[in-house]
């Protein structure tokens, strides 16, 4: 068994877990002599809050997890009733930077930025009862009237494109769907919509880690696809009957020229005969 140290670092909404897994080396063949090298790497796992952190404690947080190497895992534990988007794009900026198609979520509940940083992820893993919603972003503005007119259509820009980054794009909401939460409508839902709409990708039940696909056949809502077997060699298919046609072709070509071969010794022997 590799070695494995452990260390964590606290913000004030959020706690950061390292485990370290040394070098192993694991054996292959050893009558050959031939082992594989799992190298060294770290597991990354934030435990995420409210992102309404006020103070410095993230800095140290995210000056830890860009000390990454591309060996390592980011790993989430969301339960969020949301807060600042700004804050969560600071983790949205992490994960493209350190962690690119190397991350994992574990949703309890997560609702607002809590919702939009589990679809970030890339693997997805929920629980028979964990709770999501959508909604569009709240806040306001103050100052003079053009500061505030200019602020407030900007921030709308910018955010509408970020949601519709996260949402629409990965395919977990429709244009149409989108176009409602911006007006208002909250988009709650239960472990098998997230199945459903591909926001979950994994699910944890009885003990066992299984793809959404297999919870959703498991309960009735989907079929299981029809197992097709491969096709025998003694079946009939078009590379067979290509083969088929090809063969006979060559047949006829083989009688025509036979046939052709024959009349041109008939015709020499009489001749001769004539002489």
């Amino acid at each position: 068994m590799a070695d494995i140290k452990h260390d964590k670092l606290n913000s004030e909404w959020h706690t950061l877990f390292k485990k370290e897994t040394l070098e192993e080396k694991k054996a292959v063949d050893k009558e050959k002599n031939i082992y594989e090298i799992v190298p060294k790497y770290t597991t990354y796992t934030v435990y995420i809050d409210s992102f309404m952190e006020r103070k410095r404690g993230l800095h140290e947080v995210f000056q830890e997890l860009r000390g990454s190497t591309t060996k390592d895992i980011l790993e989430f534990r969301i339960s969020s009733g949301g807060g600042f988007v700004l804050e969560g794009k600071q983790f949205y900026n992490i994960i493209i930077e350190k962690f690119h198609k190397r991350t994992v979520g574990y949703l309890d509940y997560g609702y607002s930025m809590g919702a939009l940083l589990f679809s970030m992820l890339d693997k997805r893993v929920i629980y028979e009862y964990s709770d999501f919603m959508y909604h569009n972003y709240a806040g306001g503005a103050h100052g003079k009237g053009d500061n505030i007119l200019s602020r407030v259509l900007h921030t709308d820009k910018i955010l509408k494109k970020f949601f519709h980054d996260i949402t629409v794009k990965k395919g977990f909401l429709s244009e149409e769907e989108f176009e409602l939460m911006i007006v208002g409508k909250d988009f709650w839902m239960d472990t098998v919509e997230m199945c459903q709409r591909g926001i979950a990708t994994h699910i944890v039940r009885r003990g066992e880690e299984i793809t959404a696909n297999d919870y959703l056949i498991e309960i009735g809502v989907l079929e299981k696809p029809v197992e097709v077997n491969e096709v025998e060699s003694d079946e009939v298919t078009s590379e067979t009957i290509e083969d088929e046609i090809t063969n006979n072709d060559s047949k006829v070509l083989e009688e025509k020229e036979t046939t052709q071969e024959q009349e041109e010794v008939k015709e020499q022997e009489s001749k001769s005969d004539e002489e």
